[in-house]
């Protein structure tokens, strides 16, 4: 399913299932009115058991979305791409008078695009929930801003990168989202040449680092070791080298450089600066600054 496509099913079943639930509810207000007005013992009670017996279907049928919809993260963290669209594709056509059964496939279905990489085709369902409100799924904002912004950032469009995730600063993150948008973050300061700010708490983003996965510590330790070589100053040499050891260590430097040139800069040079075996100090730290 596109994502276009997603996003026109989506707009639809949200006004129909508003609809839906606004006509049960004037249907109900009918029912008692009606009962009042004529003296029928049984009409009323009828038409009552016959709405319950609608809304009740068609929440079953949205419950049936749900559990569609809440089943496709873990196939899409286990890689399983082609079983999570499936999911992700069922839940989106059956329909549901819950808003939040759809903006959820809405949002597992961004989620599974950037994970298959196609960067465009995960930033239109992001930016589509970003319109939508949200009310008690705020927690999606902040994920799909983070993955709107990565997705962004693949296409080049730093100036969509900064809008998405300006909004993220005042925001209470989580561990994990603290986390992406640090990778984010310096992904994009990296481009803009914005050495400083990259290295403002320099030690915390190292621990952070830390607890990534393999992949976004590596990238994230390397954009460090990048801003403090690109500071020039023989102070910084002692954590370009340990953050350079550190990527070394995770993964292969050639993919690495390939998928981001810009870290070229931290191994094509020749002379490489004594490799530190303990985590710099503070006061290695405050002699850099």
């Amino acid at each position: 399913m596109s994502s276009q496509l997603a996003i026109a099913r989506l707009r639809r079943d949200l006004t129909l299932g508003s609809l839906v639930k606004a006509l049960l509810l004037v249907g109900v207000f009918l029912c008692v009115l009606l009962g009042a007005a004529f003296d029928n013992r049984y009409g009323d009670v009828v038409l009552l058991m016959v709405l319950a017996v609608v809304w009740i279907t068609l929440g079953y049928r949205s419950m049936r979305g749900s559990r569609l919809a809440a089943g496709s993260p873990s196939l899409i963290a286990a890689g399983q791409f082609d079983l999570a669209e499936y999911q992700i594709e069922q839940a989106l056509r059956t329909f549901s008078l819950f808003r939040t059964s759809k903006l959820l496939s809405l949002h597992h279905l961004a989620v599974l695009r950037h994970a298959q990489r196609r960067w465009a085709d995960a930033v239109v369902p992001c930016q589509a929930l970003l319109r939508q409100r949200l009310g008690g799924l705020k927690g999606l904002s902040r994920q799909s801003r983070l993955i709107l912004a990565d997705s962004l950032l693949e296409l080049g469009d730093l100036r969509g990168v900064y809008e998405a995730i300006a909004g993220l600063y005042t925001q209470r993150l989580s561990l994990a989202e603290a986390m992406k948008l640090l990778t984010v973050q310096l992904d994009y300061l990296s481009r803009v040449h914005a050495w400083e700010p990259m290295l403002a708490g320099l030690s915390t983003k190292v621990q952070l680092a830390e607890l990534m996965n393999t992949a976004s510590a590596a990238r994230t330790q390397a954009l460090l070791a990048l801003a403090a070589h690109q500071r020039g100053h023989e102070t910084w040499a002692v954590w370009v080298a340990w953050l350079k050891r550190r990527v070394e260590l995770l993964v292969n430097v050639n993919e690495l450089v390939r998928e981001r040139p810009i870290l070229a800069a931290l191994w094509s040079e020749s002379a490489v600066p004594p490799v530190p075996s303990v985590f710099p100090n503070a006061n290695q730290m405050d002699e850099a600054k």
